[in-house]
Formats: C-alpha cells, structure tokens, sequence
C-alpha cells in the first residue's frame, strides 16, 4: 500500500522545516562524552532524556542494576526508552540507537567533542555511530505525528548505552526485562543500503601459566612464553585456513581471527610464569558459533598438550552471534528499499556487513529486524570509531524522510 501525496508531502515539509532543530539536538548529544570504555554513561542518558523531553516526548529511565553494569565492564548504564501509540491493532517498532561511543583516540583535525560544521558537514566522535540515529528516529516520529496520517500500533524508541560492550544491559536486557515486546526492529545503521545481515564475533582470553626462575637457571622452571608462541603458531596456521570460507551475503566476505592483546612477563630476567592473550574471532552467517568456539579450543588444546609444568585456561569474553533474516521480515525490507530508493534517487538494495551490532539481539528474541539510519554509501565515508569521524547534514535529513515514510507505510 503505498502512501498518499499529503502524507509524502506532509513528512518532507516537517522535515525540511526543522532541519536546524535537528542539527542542534545532534550537537548536543556529541558535546557530551560517552566513552565506552570506561563507560560512564548514564549522564548522557539523563542529557539526552532531557533534550528528548524538550521536544514533547515523554522519557522512561531505565537504569541498570549496578552490579550488572560492573559485570558487563562499564560504571553506569541507564537505557532511555519512548513510547507513541496511533491506535489498536497495529504492530510494534523499535527503533534502537546507542549512544556510548569508542574513545575518539589521536590524529583529529577538530576538537572531537565540538560538533564543528564544515561545508554542511558535522565532525565529532559518535556523529555517525550512532548519536545521529538518535535524531534520525526522534523526528522520523515526530514528523509521524505532524503529518496527522492515520496509523494502527506503536513506536518505541530504545535507546541504549553499551552496543561498544555487546549490548546485554541494553537491548537484551529491555527485552529480558519484558520492558518492550516489538514486532519490527530498526537498528542504527550508517550507510544507503538496508543492512540484512552481519559478521557475529567471538572474544576468547587464553591464560598460559608456568613456573618462574632465575634467568640463569631457565631449566628449573616452566617458560609461559615458550608455550605461548607454540599455541600461537598454531592459531596463526589455522588463521590461514579461513580464507577458504566465503559467505553468499553481499558485503561479506570471509572469517577472520586477530589476536589483539597481550601480557606477561615479570622481567628481563625471570622466566616468565604467566603469559595471556585475547583474541577475535570474526563469524560469518553462515557459521555456527559453537562450533566456531569448540575447534579453537581444541587447537589450543592440542598444541599446549604434552608441555611439562604448563597449564592453560580458555575463557570466553563475549560471544555475539550473527545477525541474519527472521522470517516475515522481506514486508520491512522492500517498504524500506523503495522508499529509500524514492528519497535518494537512486537504487536502494540491500547488504551485508563484517561488523556485529545491536541488531542481533532483536533477531535472536524472532523480532523482524533491519539495520536503517544517517550514514554515507559506506561506514569509511563516515570514518566510523577513526578520527575526524563525520555525517554529512543532507544525509542525515534524508534517513530521517526515509524511516518515516517506510514507518507510514508499514502502520497504514
């Protein structure tokens, strides 16, 4: 059903009318840090509530339980969530963005917390990803509501603080919580095309414990960095194999693996006792997270095996799983394809991407989900968790048309 010209026209005029509103509220959530880590983030919740209810929305806070947030690895965490009902017996949408953000990190050109302007052009860390999605679901309702059309169900907007530590305490944790029971799910994106499916990612710490000793007496003791280059070599060499692995998702490509971090060592001259290590293992759809975590535990397993005095310990970090189509999601996906297509003018399809997001948590609890909002053609245009990370205005304006429309379309 497509939608009428007084709507289309009704949601472009809100638009274009409050563009300087929107730029202001996308300023003010970049002026004010979230880094996560360390992420203390529930002073941008109460902020961005703030701003929220300076437009006319009436704000839940939803602050997580303390110890919960400590386990996840931040200081605080409360999610921010909006509820507008047009009438019975439509379905739910959420709109999810994520308003903690990597540490900006050197070599930015701007101060990355004064969401500069240059040539309709907003520089500032969490511009893209995804404070921008803040704004772009906020007046994508708000225009809903000016437009006067006639709509069946509810929006909510779920916005959460902890997608850069998994999302457990954030969209898990709303829907754990029974807070929110969507029916269809948009998940901050960052690009023109409608995201459909993404990369999972397991994190793994691998300890290797030996026995310390004078360095020079190395035979009475148990070297945890010999062992450690020797379970190494062998994750290297299965590394190499994953190449041969390729999805048939468009804009994935294969499996991956990094080893990202590690530490031991007590000094130059002491055999070191203790040597760790994290590593991240990237999934495509096609994989099956189990089986992924069981033969890198055997590949360690079997490479630390027969080494005297030395034990090793594998724990899992964070375990995300890919994120890919629920049925009866193709409805959501050519509404927003078309209208997409409509507002850019210019082809809209679908794709893949190597990341992990939020998304996945809606997917795995058989919601209806996409990845939709204020980005370039790719995540590097928008320089994404790099310095000078930036969203060009116009772009912005147009996601923001795009959602409301498919939101129109699909409550009519």
């Amino acid at each position: 059903m497509s939608l009428d010209a007084a709507t289309l026209s009704a949601i472009h005029s809100y638009i274009t009318a409050n563009q300087e509103r929107m730029r202001g509220l996308l300023a003010e959530l970049v002026k004010l840090p979230s880094d996560n880590p360390p992420g203390d983030c529930t002073p941008h919740a109460a902020r961005a509530a703030e701003l929220l209810e300076g437009l006319g929305f009436t704000v839940e806070r939803h602050p997580v339980p303390a110890d919960l947030v400590r386990a996840n690895g931040m200081i605080s965490c409360t999610n921010l969530i909006v509820r507008q009902t047009f009438s019975e017996g439509g379905p739910i949408v959420a709109l999810n963005a994520h308003g903690d953000v990597v540490a900006p990190g050197d070599g930015w050109s701007v101060d990355p917390y004064a969401a500069v302007i240059k040539d309709g052009v907003m520089y500032g860390r969490g511009v893209a990803v995804s404070k921008s999605d803040f704004v772009t679901y906020g007046f994508a309702l708000l225009a809903l509501k000016a437009s006067g059309a006639k709509l069946k169900g509810s929006i909510e907007l779920h916005l959460t603080y902890d997608e850069e530590a998994g999302g457990a305490i954030g969209p898990q944790w709303i829907l754990e919580q029974a807070l929110s029971k969507p029916d269809y799910a948009f998940s901050a994106g960052f690009s023109y095309a409608v995201t459909t499916a993404h990369n999972g990612c397991l994190h793994l710490e691998v300890t290797v414990s030996g026995l310390s000793a004078h360095a020079a007496r190395p035979d009475t003791g148990h070297d945890a960095l010999e062992a450690a280059n020797r379970i190494l070599t062998a994750l290297y060499a299965y590394r190499r194999g994953l190449g041969a692995y390729t999805s048939k998702v468009e804009g994935i490509t294969s499996p991956s693996m990094v080893v990202g971090l590690i530490k031991g060592g007590t000094n130059t001259n002491v055999v070191p006792d203790k040597v760790s290590f994290r590593l991240d293992r990237r999934m495509i759809p096609e994989e099956n997270p189990a089986e992924v975590e069981a033969t890198i535990r055997e590949t360690i397993a079997v490479a630390a095996a027969g080494l005297p005095g030395i034990s090793v310990e594998t724990r899992r970090i964070m375990l995300a799983k890919p994120f890919g189509a629920v049925p009866g999601v193709e409805k959501l996906i050519e509404i927003l394809t078309r209208q997409a297509s409509d507002v850019m003018g210019k082809p809209v399809g679908t794709e893949g991407i190597p990341l992990y997001t939020d998304a996945r948590h809606y997917s795995a609890a058989g919601i209806k989900t996409v990845l939709y909002g204020a980005g370039p053609r790719n995540l590097l245009e928008a320089n994404g968790h790099r310095a000078d990370e930036k969203l060009v205005l116009s772009d912005l304006y147009k996601a923001t048309e795009v959602v409301a429309r498919t939101l129109a379309e699909l409550m009519s």
